[in-house]
């Protein structure tokens, strides 16, 4: 649902603007809410409401009595809130998450099917430098 690559900077009240071919995805698809929280490889993950339950449901599923699910559920969680796009499609992201992803003003957002991933575009650089020769060996172990 969600693809591609966005060079944005977050305006000087610190929101970020999301890409237009992603409001359009959300206005047909009649998507309102997001949630967004700490994701992996220090980038901020985005659900749509219907994702996010879905997500919900396979992490609430793991058993509490195992140390390594309730820390990943606790970090999961605890930095997880809900986001609605203002009219120009703007949104406030909570200083405790650009924190974590190590967000200042420039940033890249990125289409990951089912999620939007939102970077430091200092850190998508590094990533995707670090990544981009093996893609092929990447597709080859996980592809069948």
């Amino acid at each position: 649902m969600f693809y591609g690559e966005f060079e944005h900077a977050l305006d000087r009240k610190g929101r970020l603007v999301f890409p237009a071919k992603f409001r359009q995805v959300a206005k047909e698809n009649y998507i309102e809410r997001f949630y967004i929280t700490r994701g992996l490889d220090k980038c901020l993950f985005v659900f749509t409401e219907e994702e996010w339950k879905l997500q919900e449901q396979k992490f609430k599923a793991l058993s509490f009595t195992k140390a390594e699910a309730r820390r990943f559920n606790r970090l999961y969680f605890s930095g997880a809130c809900e986001i609605i796009l203002d009219k120009q499609g703007r949104v406030l992201i909570p200083k405790y998450l650009k924190d974590y992803a190590q967000i200042d003003r420039q940033i890249m957002i990125v289409g990951v099917a089912n999620r939007i991933e939102i970077w430091s575009q200092k850190l998508w650089k590094e990533f995707y430098e670090k990544t981009q020769g093996t893609f092929e060996d990447i597709a080859e172990k996980l592809i069948e």
